[in-house]
């Protein structure tokens, strides 16, 4: 991380440190920095389930705040930092833990909003600010128009899976926002070429066929090179490092080589998230989500922490623009992010009937869906990823540009999120009962499948009676808790009801308590503890509680 802006801080914050005293004063800035993000992310979990708002709106709400607290350092992020470091893990993660049949099932409503939808709000937005903003090019105007057209689906999922939305409407949402990121990201990448050397279509032209082609040609070499190293590999934690390590090795390399390294990460992770080789190992599977999860919420945070940093330098001088011009290029902006896209939502069915399988994909899609959809399109962390890689280059309009990008993120966040759950009632759209069902006849299943094998063990002799009876016990009595919750479901009562969670809370405390007593006296270790204390994690009722949900 750097000092403070180009052309306004000290050299010495922009050059490589000349003594240990100019070491010392970097690594106090970094520390103070990871401090500040570790708060905004204690707080926005705290204040996420009493307020019950998604993370994303405090996280910006929250970030935005910390660059104004007196005494923090003026801090910017160098585009490239950015780029390579927060883009990558973000779009893999995406891409990788998509549904494949429902996406499938949903592609047409998919393409069209994440193809169609995202080009046309990228040059609506560019004429928008092209024209509000006198001698800013249309190169940096396409640039920041690429910035805000992706949607990020976190807040919107977050409200719809809470509240029990149709199942249908957050995969759409979720399949939008990973391919056009991919969109969105290579016409920013043409956007940054031309700004040095202008439009040119014909160079354009192939460029794009080879950002895309390249992009998607060697994400599908890689998925296919990880998918065979990851079935060799056994042990968890190598399992989770090259998890992580192969959102790089496709963004990076591809980027080097002229390609789009967001198409490279999407396809890659796509291929080996959807493929039953690349998905993590039993033993591996509960550390890996565990582990990305928590990843992709820190890189997220600290993106909006950074942006309020670099946001207190910029809006002391917001690019050479009067604050009236910042503000009415807000309000338009933001007015086109969002009209678009309840016009667009709203009007194209036509468009999507001429596409093959068009017509049913609309099935079940009316005008209730549609603006649901179309007011689940905020912006978020993507948004200001691709902002703050916003190269030098771009000149003095670079500042308002990542500024005007924060204020539209939070237009969308705060404005949008808070109607939606009203909207969900008014319409009429909640089966806040139909995935608790899903999932316990999920169970109910898997239990049946594994008595019938054991029985089928037991006939052929490859298992004694006494193990076999031992299993048959076991599964029986998890068969028939599956059966007694779904009895309470479907009579409309909550389940389990608020006594057996009590009782079952006491069990797991009494168990936990003996083990401790265990442990003081000597007569189990330290790993053994641990161990058993994991197990009965998953005996907790706040753990099946959420679980459930």
């Amino acid at each position: 991380m750097s000092g403070p802006g180009a052309g306004r801080g000290p050299a010495a914050a922009r050059t490589a440190p000349r003594s240990g005293e100019d070491h010392g004063v970097e690594g106090d800035r970094l520390f103070i920095v990871f401090l500040v993000v570790a708060v905004v992310v204690l707080a926005a979990r705290a204040l996420s389930g009493r307020l019950r708002l998604p993370d994303a709106i405090l996280l910006v709400l929250l970030g935005m705040g910390a660059g104004f607290v007196p005494g923090l350092p003026a801090v910017v992020a160098p585009p490239d930092l950015v780029l390579m470091g927060f883009l990558p893990p973000l779009v893999y993660h995406a891409a990788f833990f998509t549904a494949p049949r429902e996406a499938r099932a949903d592609a047409v409503p998919i393409v069209t909003l994440a193809f169609g939808l995202t080009t046309v709000t990228t040059g609506a937005v560019a004429a928008t600010v092209h024209a509000l903003l006198p001698g800013l090019g249309w190169a940096a105007a396409l640039a920041f128009g690429a910035a805000v057209a992706p949607t990020d689906a976190v807040a919107a999922t977050a409200v719809l899976q809470r509240l029990g939305a149709p199942a249908r409407l957050v995969t759409i949402l979720e399949g939008e926002s990973l391919i056009n990121d991919g969109v969105a990201l290579t016409i920013f990448g043409l956007a940054i070429e031309a700004i040095g050397v202008g439009f040119a279509p014909a160079h354009g032209a192939v460029r794009l066929v080879q950002v895309v082609l390249g992009g998607v040609a060697y994400g599908l070499v890689l998925g296919v090179v990880i998918r065979r190293i990851r079935r060799r590999i056994q042990d968890p934690i190598s399992q989770v490092i090259v998890s992580l390590v192969t959102p790089y090795a496709a963004f990076v390399p591809a980027e080097n080589f002229g390609a789009s390294g967001v198409l490279a990460t999407v396809v890659a992770g796509f291929s080996i998230g959807t493929h039953g080789e690349g998905v993590l190992q039993p033993a591996s599977r509960l550390a890996g989500d565990t582990f990305w999860r928590i990843l992709t919420f820190l890189l997220e945070s600290a993106l909006f922490v950074l942006l309020g940093l670099e946001i207190r330098e910029i809006i002391r001088q917001p690019g050479g623009h009067t604050w009236h011009e910042v503000l009415l290029t807000t309000l338009a902006v933001s007015a086109v992010v969002i009209g678009v896209r309840l016009a667009w939502e709203l009007g194209n069915g036509p468009l999507a009937g001429l596409l093959p399988g068009g017509r049913r994909s609309q099935e079940g899609l009316g005008w209730r869906q549609r603006l649901v959809i179309g007011l689940g399109g905020m912006r978020g962390a993507i948004s200001l990823a691709i902002a703050l890689s916003l190269p030098a280059a771009v000149g003095p309009d670079r500042g308002v540009l990542v500024l005007l990008t924060a204020l539209v993120v939070l237009i969308t966040l705060v404005g949008q999120a808070p109607l939606l759950p009203p909207l969900l009632r008014g319409l009429g759209l909640i089966e806040s009962d139909k995935r608790r069902l899903e999932v316990m006849t999920a169970r109910r299943a898997g239990l049946q499948a594994a008595l019938t094998k054991l029985d089928e063990l037991a006939d052929d002799e490859q298992v004694d009676d006494q193990t076999a009876e031992a299993f048959r016990q076991m599964l029986e009595l998890r068969l028939e808790r599956v059966r007694y919750l779904m009895d309470e479901e479907e009579a409309g009562t909550e389940a389990p009801p608020p006594n057996s969670r009590r009782v079952r809370a006491e069990l797991v405390r009494a168990q936990r308590a003996k083990l401790t007593a265990l442990y003081r006296k000597g007569r189990i270790g330290a790993g053994t503890l641990r161990q058993i204390s994991r197990e009965l994690d998953f005996e907790d009722p706040v753990v099946i509680r959420r679980s459930r949900s």
